[in-house]
Parts: structure tokens; C-alpha cells; sequence
């Protein structure tokens, strides 16, 4: 099928991927440190006050996403996404009005549950479950909201801060949320599902068989796989959480660092699209233990450079792996542990992922205040990851020995709740 075919048979429900990534925005840290400032200011914050108010959220939304990611094992995207978006919007309120810093913590970890955690959640498990042989395809189309969010809002954000107060701001956040639930109604008015309540009209794991969340978490490939979660995540995040302190130490000016990001969005939204496309032709088992070795080339540069020009190439790297991460880690836990309970098997390695941008920042900050510079971080940074590929390349290869010999077809069927 042609891309443009592709896109306009099944426009209602890439378009409920996309809508769902964009507004994971709200709940990111790169969405949230924006208002780091502003906050900081209003609560009588220090740095480091407000990074352990942080941390603390963030890991409470990642222990809480274990449980909560199984909702989308039980629940269709039309039912739980509404109450997604409406418990996003809550959030969003809580931080415009709330007045006590105790309250603090509470309000992030409701901002990282609804946006980064649950939002990504649901659009990634539906990508999961409604298409099958074009699963890579739909992943990266559905991943282009995390790249849209991440080009425009910073933008937006620090613009619209000059022309109001911070608090309106969030108030804006939490009316776009709610507005986006009679929309997503009506894109899923005629929900499409290979039957996600049922378990005979699903794609196999390995063994030709479904593989529940306890059996995964027995299995080896599993714990070859969470260093690989938890890396991009921890090490991405802290990367831009500190880009101050970066471009001081690069002796490069704020405003100059910042103007390479399209360098890193642009990087990143190619290779979703092409991570999907080459997904769908080679399958994950020969994509998935190879896409963080780009990982290593960036921290490497990063540790070693110090130009503008040497930065760029650095992000052109960073942007290689973090695009494929949209789209093949996700695909992965598909294809080798099945269909039928992806949304709790997904949720664990959502915990991992939303634990590692917990810390990440926190780690790295603790290193520099103790001596550790951040240049030299970057060198066991890309360390790491040559370990997580190590890992990967023999989990897997060991692993995909047992996965189905010809694709598992499901049945795509529409139905009305």
C-alpha cells in the first residue's frame, strides 16, 4: 500500500496517535522546565529544591504506571482516553492555582502520569493493537506529535510568557486538553481494533503464544532489554536539563546552543519515519540491537567538542537514536510478547522509561556538585550504551529464535460501543 493510501484509510486513527504524543507535551520535561523559573520564584525554590520536588513526582507517576498501564489491556482508547486527557486538564489547573509548595510534588507527579506517562501510553499501545503488518509505519507517523510538541512549544511558550503570566499559561494547557476530548470522540466514533477485549484475534509472541506481565518479567530478554529503556530516557533528559550548564562549560552562548535544536527535531522526525518504514521491511529483531550505537557517537562528541559545528554533528546523532526510539522499542514488546496483554507489558517499560528521566537529571546534577564535570559524564555515558547494545545483540538474537516463523495476521474489524 502507498504511504498516501496508507494515510488516508486510516487518517482517524493516526490521527488519534498523533493528537494523543502532542499532548504528552504537557505532562514533558521539556514542557515543564519552562516554568522552572517562574516556579522556582513564586515557591522561594532553590535549584535544588525544585529538582527533588521533581524527582519525587516523577518517580511516584512511574511506580504508578505499572498498575495504571493496564487500563488499556481492559478499557478501548475512546473510553480511557477522555479520562486521560480530563485528569491531564485537572493537572494542568492544579498548577495555575495551587498555592502551597507541600502541594508541589502532587502536581507533577498528576502532570508526568496524564502527559508523559498515560498519554504516550494509550497512543503507543493503540498503534500496537490496531495495525499489524504497518505497525512500524503507524508508530513513527503517531510519534511526529512528540516531534511537533518538542519544535513548537518551547517556541510558543517563551514568546506567550512575555505577553502573560505564567498561570494562564496552564490554564490554556488544560482547555486544549479538554477541548481534544469531543475531537477524539469523534475520530473514534467507529473505534478500529483487532477485537482488544478478545484474545483469539491478536498477534502471537514468542512460542506462538501470549505472554502475560508476570511471564515477561521472568524472562531474560526482558532484563536484557530495561538498560536500553531506562538509557535514552535518563541520559536525553539530563542532556537538556542542563544545557546551561553545558553551554557554559562549552563556552558557547545560551541562545547559540538553543539554535541547534532544529538540528536535533529535524534529525529525529527522519529517522521515525524511517526507523517505521525499515520496521515494517526487516522486522525488530534486526533493527532494535543496533539503534543506540548513535548514542555513543553523540556523548562522545559532546564529552570531547567544542565547537557550534561539532555540537551540531553531536545532535544529528542524538537525533538518530531518539527517533528510532519512538518506533522500535515499541514495536519490540509486540512482536515478542504478543498482543493480548501489551498494555500491562508496555506499562512496566513506561515505569522504566519515566523512573529514568527521574534520574537522569538528578544523577548528573549530584556528579557536578560533587567535581564530576559534565564532559567527563558524557564519556561514561557513551560507555553505557555500548553496553545496552551488547546486551541487546545477545538477548535478542538468543530470543528471536523462538518468535513465530511467518507473521501473526490479525483480525482488524470495527465495532461500535
Amino acid at each position: 500500500m502507498h504511504l498516501s493510501d496508507f494515510l488516508r484509510s486510516n487518517a482517524p486513527f493516526l490521527t488519534t496517535g498523533v493528537m494523543l504524543t502532542f499532548l504528552s507535551s504537557f505532562g514533558q520535561t521539556y514542557f515543564i522546565s519552562l516554568f522552572a523559573g517562574e516556579i522556582r520564584l513564586e515557591f522561594g525554590l532553590s535549584h535544588g529544591s525544585w529538582g527533588g520536588i521533581y524527582m519525587i513526582g516523577t518517580m511516584a507517576s512511574a511506580l504508578t504506571m505499572v498498575w495504571a498501564g493496564v487500563l488499556t489491556d481492559v478499557f478501548r482508547v475512546r473510553v480511557l482516553g477522555p479520562l486521560v486527557l480530563a485528569g491531564l486538564a485537572l493537572a494542568c489547573v492544579a498548577m495555575a492555582f495551587n498555592p502551597w509548595v507541600w502541594a508541589l510534588p502532587f502536581v507533577v507527579f498528576a502532570l508526568r502520569l496524564f502527559g508523559q506517562g498515560m498519554c504516550s501510553h494509550v497512543a503507543v499501545i493503540a498503534m500496537a493493537r490496531w495495525f499489524i503488518a504497518t505497525r512500524g509505519r503507524a508508530l513513527s507517523i503517531a510519534a511526529l506529535g512528540f516531534a511537533v510538541g518538542e519544535a513548537l512549544m518551547p517556541m510558543i511558550i517563551v514568546a506567550a510568557m512575555t505577553m502573560m503570566a505564567w498561570q494562564n499559561l496552564w490554564l490554556i494547557a488544560a482547555g486544549v486538553s479538554l477541548l481534544a476530548i469531543p475531537v477524539l470522540a469523534r475520530l473514534l466514533a467507529q473505534e478500529r481494533t483487532p477485537a482488544s477485549m478478545a484474545n483469539d484475534d491478536v498477534s502471537l509472541g514468542m512460542l506462538g503464544r501470549q505472554w502475560r506481565r508476570g511471564e515477561v518479567l521472568r524472562h531474560p530478554q526482558f532484563w536484557c532489554m530495561v538498560p536500553a529503556v531506562l538509557g535514552p530516557s535518563a541520559f536525553n533528559t539530563a542532556f537538556f536539563f542542563h544545557q546551561v550548564h553545558l553551554a557554559e562549560v562549552k563556552e558557547i552562548e545560551h541562545l547559540g546552543f538553543v539554535a541547534l535544536f532544529p538540528v536535533y527535531t529535524v534529525t529525529g522526525i527522519a529517522a521515525m519515519v524511517l526507523s517505521g518504514w525499515a520496521l515494517d521491511r526487516f522486522g525488530t529483531a534486526r533493527l532494535t540491537p543496533y539503534y543506540q550505537l548513535p548514542m555513543v557517537a553523540a556523548f562522545l562528541i559532546f564529552a570531547l567538542t567544542h565547537s557550534a559545528l561539532g555540537l551540531a554533528v553531536g545532535f544529528i546523532f542524538l537525533g538518530l537514536t531518539s527517533g528510532a526510539n519512538s518506533t522500535l522499542p515499541n514495536a519490540f514488546w509486540a512482536e515478542f510478547y504478543g498482543t493480548a496483554h501489551i498494555g500491562a507489558i508496555k506499562a512496566t517499560a513506561t515505569a522504566v522509561m519515566v523512573l529514568g528521566s527521574a534520574i537522569g537529571p538528578g544523577l548528573t546534577g549530584f556528579l557536578i556538585d560533587r567535581g564530576v564535570g559534565i564532559e567527563t559524564q558524557f564519556l561514561s555515558v557513551a560507555g553505557y550504551f555500548v553496553v545496552t547494545t551488547g546486551l541487546m545483540i545477545w538477548g535478542i538474537g538468543r530470543a528471536a529464535r523462538d518468535l513465530p516463523r511467518t507473521p501473526e495476521t490479525a483480525v482488524i474489524r470495527t465495532s461500535s460501543q
